[in-house]
């Protein structure tokens, strides 16, 4: 197989390797799940209360009818004192009263798009729904679900200049001497809540309960663009023992879950952007997940706790509703930075985004970053590279040779195939040398496709002119066509294929690359463009090295 041939193959291969960790982000089967232990019933010896009661059988008031959050008459974008507005530098949340739950959460740091500027809406009870849902269920009296009626003492809480913490207390009572007092924590320059629901008994008899959090969802999806299905959304488990497990709407609606954690998490991720639970440390929880009324559920829930006459307990958990800043998400909880999700090459993208944060912290700019990555991994590679351009060098200066091999044993390919192998040895001209070292560069430019695709941090990041957000397609597409003819351009300095078929197929790629490359990301482009302009300089050099040399040996 000649040099061209395996070129050939390569191109191939890394758009064949894009298409296939699509597929395995997307359709891969997830670990097996372990097998759930069974909870004790014995208050004496707490362990993982039961999953949450199914939405249909939620307690409600006497006077109350059942119904689903979001349904007519409950609506919690309601302008009235029925919903709470809490507002941070770094969250804007809705709380309405029926429920208490975190159902509304957008994000005033990170904007719609670069044309619209309202904050980024990433808990929503609207289409697509997705919402935060915690409650307390009791086999001693009732308790406040996740439809509860709750009370405040305010509409609206600010956290103000110079203040760093800000709490919104919730009351609700069973009127029999059960009282319980729910209190999200903010702070400044946090994506965490902290939620904190204390339970005070003043009643004569023990009231016994457990808490459970959820997340609920639909299973509408976003992705940026081409190859946009390959940003994972659904839902996501963490445990010491497994670690990263993905729990996709597939697997919601195939089976439910139900699994005993200690020192876990959950979540779920999408493009840029999760909403994750995470309980306190040291403590077992049954996860569970529930496919119900088109919605996707997953959650988690404690063990039973109780209230002594006289006596308060509480319940606590921390959600994480934000961006997949991987700075951020290291500090939260451990494994949550994961859900930055590199697939199967995370132990190359990893060290990969860390270079690449630490140039954008030198110079500011992520395009600019961009580019000099790209120049360091071209230095790293740089003997590869010379190696590679050495052969394809040395076989363009034979291929009149070759040709004429060619032409002489045209019917007799075995023959053929003999007489190029003793001119390769003649010459001392490895066919796959120009191959091997690009095929081994092949994971570091997939593992950097990733990085450019998952980072948050080039979500709206500018670069220069007409680039103003390096996550989305270039607009006017002057990447993609650079692209193009820098490819073009590497081509023609490459040794042609001997088979016209070939030939028409290596002129084809240039093109078919740029119309893949118009749907990907212009800091991806960038990246390639980059690489090929720098393989063109590089290759130009070395060519006309020993094109050089070989004058002075004939001189």
């Amino acid at each position: 197989m000649d040099n061209q041939r395996l070129f050939l193959v390569g191109a191939l291969a890394l758009v064949l390797l894009l298409i296939w960790t699509t597929w395995q982000r997307d359709y891969s089967t997830p670990p097996p799940q372990a097998e759930s232990t069974e909870a004790a019933s014995d208050s004496s010896a707490p362990a993982p209360a039961a999953e949450a009661p199914e939405a249909a059988a939620d307690p409600q008031p006497a006077d109350a009818p059942a119904r689903e959050p979001g349904a007519e008459g409950d609506d919690p974008t309601r302008t009235d004192g029925d919903v709470i507005r809490v507002e941070t530098d770094t969250l804007l949340v809705q709380i309405p009263l029926q429920g208490g739950n975190i159902v509304q959460a957008r994000l005033p740091r990170h904007s719609v798009s670069e044309d619209n500027p309202a904050p980024y809406t990433l808990l929503s009870p609207n289409d697509p729904l997705f919402m935060a849902q915690s409650g307390l269920v009791s086999d001693e009296g009732s308790a406040p679900d996740h439809r509860a009626r709750w009370s405040a003492g305010a509409e609206r809480y600010v956290l103000e200049d110079g203040q760093d913490r800000l709490e919104v207390p919730l009351t609700w009572s069973n009127g029999d001497g059960v009282e319980v007092m729910r209190t999200y924590i903010f702070e400044r320059d946090s994506y965490v809540v902290r939620m904190v629901q204390s339970v005070e008994n003043t009643s004569d008899t023990p009231w016994r309960a457990y808490q459970y959090n959820q997340l609920r969802r639909s299973s509408e999806t976003e992705g940026p663009g081409f190859l946009g299905a390959a940003s994972y959304t659904g839902g996501v488990i963490y445990s010491p023992s497994e670690k990263y497990e993905k729990i996709s709407f597939g697997d919601m609606e195939d089976s439910n879950l139900s699994r005993d954690i200690d020192n876990g998490w959950l979540a779920m991720i999408q493009h840029y952007f999760l909403a994750s639970w995470v309980p306190p440390r040291d403590r077992e929880l049954r996860y569970y997940s529930r496919f119900e009324n088109g919605e996707y559920v997953l959650g988690q829930s404690s063990s039973w706790q109780t209230a002594e006459p006289g006596e308060t307990v509480s319940f606590e958990n921390r959600l994480f509703a934000g961006p997949k800043e991987q700075s951020r998400l290291d500090a939260v909880a451990e494994g949550l930075e994961l859900t930055v999700d590199y697939g199967w090459l995370t132990i190359i993208s990893k060290p990969l985004f860390i270079a690449l944060s630490w140039i954008h912290g030198v110079v500011g700019n992520w395009g600019w970053s961009i580019i000099l990555l790209t120049l360091g991994i071209k230095l790293v590679f740089y003997k590869l590279s010379e190696t590679s351009y050495r052969s394809m060098a040395r076989m363009r200066k034979l291929q009149p040779e070759m040709q004429k091999l060619r032409e002489r044993y045209s019917e007799d390919r075995q023959q053929m195939n003999q007489e190029l192998m003793q001119l390769y040895k003649k010459e001392k001209v490895n066919p796959l040398g120009g191959c091997l070292p690009i095929l081994i560069q092949i994971p570091v430019f997939i593992a950097l496709y990733w990085v450019l695709l998952e980072s948050v941090e080039l979500r709206q990041a500018p670069w220069i002119l007409w680039i103003q957000d390096l996550s989305v397609r270039d607009p006017f597409y002057v990447l993609p066509l650079l692209m193009g003819a820098s490819m073009f351009l590497q081509q023609k300095l490459n040794p042609a294929p001997m088979d016209p078929i070939q030939q028409k197929i290596m002129m084809g790629l240039p093109f078919v690359f740029t119309i893949f490359f118009m749907f990907f990301p212009a800091g991806l482009v960038l990246y390639w463009v980059t690489n090929n302009s720098l393989s063109i300089l590089q290759q130009w050099f070395i060519t006309r090295q020993i094109e050089a040399g070989d004058k002075k040996a004939n001189a």
